[in-house]
């Protein structure tokens, strides 16, 4: 009976976070700020505290992140020495990008104006202006040699509608 229980709340939960990303994210715990968003988000992606976590204002998560706010290592040690716990905060700041596949573990704080490279596992504070990529996470970049970079590769199709700049995309690449 008890495993049934827990497949039907997984099936509720997969649902509601795929109708309602921030709300389920609020609904766990998490403080959100204004303007965050998730593109693509599963249930178990805010570990088992997610209420240790904060996300600032115009947050983007994308796809297989991972919010981990335990060391889980501490297991296979609990033979040694029944008490111990290793849980800590994650703080994301304002104006935040995480790539694809990202993991961020405890006790993190990313700072404002940061963007994350997909894959990559962040594992030390990150200060704010900067791009990081990597396993581990470090920093490749100021955010204003990012800009300077991409606004050399920009279509400059950024600002449409997602349905309209589909057609343009298209229409650019050859696409029927």
């Amino acid at each position: 009976m008890r495993r049934l229980i827990g497949i039907i709340r997984f099936i509720v939960y997969f649902i509601f976070s795929k109708i309602n990303p921030l709300g389920y994210a609020k609904y766990r715990g998490v403080k959100i700020g204004n303007n965050v968003q998730f593109y693509g988000m599963k249930p178990g992606m805010f570990s088992t505290e997610p209420w240790l976590i904060t996300l600032g204002d115009n947050v983007h998560i994308t796809s297989g992140c991972q919010f981990i706010t335990h060391d889980g290592g501490t297991l296979v040690l609990r033979q040694f020495q029944p008490d111990l716990e290793v849980t800590d905060r994650i703080t994301v700041g304002n104006n935040v990008y995480i790539g694809m596949n990202s993991m961020i573990m405890p006790g993190v704080q990313i700072g404002d104006n940061v963007v994350v490279g997909a894959g990559s596992v962040v594992t030390k504070s990150l200060a704010s202006n900067a791009v990081y990529a990597g396993v581990p996470a470090r920093q490749i970049k100021s955010l204003e040699q990012y800009l300077t970079s991409v606004r050399e590769k920009s279509l400059g199709f950024g600002h449409l509608p997602a349905k309209e700049k589909e057609l343009v995309l298209k229409r650019h690449f050859g696409v029927e």
